[in-house]
């Protein structure tokens, strides 16, 4: 997630996050910093899409065009990795859902602050929006063209 300043996600970081907080998440956001670097074992090709976004789910329409982009390219299936679980992974599952995305979250890769929290949001999500699997689930499933 980049938020560029203060202007950008004012009332979040102004209203709802502690004031003191507020540079430090600030700063955190900023593209090039450590918090919005990819995982290391995750690499980018050429020809994945890198979208900015600058609200917790991607699938926002006010947040990135992520949505717009995939539909373009006639995929209609979306699976969920990231952090935190019940923040911007599920935000993002989420609004995928409702926006007619077939979604999936993968539940060993995401995480959230604690394994309570990770199930929660899980639970939550197979029980209204989309599906629940794990990597390895995903690749049989892949692999038997499904």
């Amino acid at each position: 997630m980049t938020i560029q300043d203060q202007d950008d996600w004012p009332v979040f970081l102004s209203s709802l996050v502690d004031k003191k907080n507020s540079a430090r998440i600030l700063a955190e956001l900023q593209p090039g910093s450590e918090g919005h670097k990819l995982w290391p074992e995750c690499e980018a090709k050429p020809s994945d899409l890198v979208v900015p976004k600058n609200r917790f789910s991607a699938f926002l329409p006010s947040a990135c065009e992520l949505s717009g982009m995939l539909k373009s390219k006639g995929i209609d299936t979306v699976l969920i990795g990231g952090t935190l679980t019940n923040v911007c992974s599920e935000a993002s599952a989420r609004d995928a859902a409702m926006q007619d995305f077939k979604t999936t979250m993968i539940s060993d890769a995401n995480a959230a602050r604690s394994d309570d929290e990770h199930r929660a949001s899980l639970i939550t999500f197979i029980q209204s929006f989309g599906d629940v699997r794990t990597t390895d689930e995903l690749i049989a499933l892949l692999r038997q063209g499904g």
